[in-house]
């Protein structure tokens, strides 16, 4: 996978990430208020843009690679929670995150190897 690839890989796994704070916005509203809807609206954006970019994206990379790096979502739902909703980020959570990675970096550099 090039680096321009990776790059709108992570911009894609983002804006999915965005769904999540816009449905955490949605939640704290009246039911069929109007920013409720708004929300509501935002995530099915989000979601469809990123349905868009995935495609994409599975044209230039392997479903593997891919897919692996679906899970840096977890990280930035972490940090946009830190950063957006000022939720507490735990040792335990930044272990999380640094096994997730170390998956991410060992499922990828193993698919690069079998090309």
């Amino acid at each position: 996978m090039n680096v321009t690839t990776f790059l709108i890989l992570q911009l894609t796994v983002l804006i999915y990430s965005l769904s999540s704070v816009f449905s955490k916005y949605a939640s704290r509203e009246a039911f069929l208020s109007f920013r409720y809807i708004l929300f509501t609206g935002l995530i099915v954006f989000c979601l469809g843009i990123y349905a868009i970019l995935w495609q994409q994206i599975l044209k230039k990379a392997k479903l593997t690679a891919a897919f692996a790096n679906k899970g840096v979502t977890i990280i930035w739902n972490m940090l946009l929670g830190y950063l957006i909703f000022a939720e507490k980020v735990t040792a335990k959570n930044a272990i999380g995150a640094l096994v997730v990675l170390i998956g991410i970096v060992v499922v990828t550099i193993g698919g690069e190897r079998n090309e």
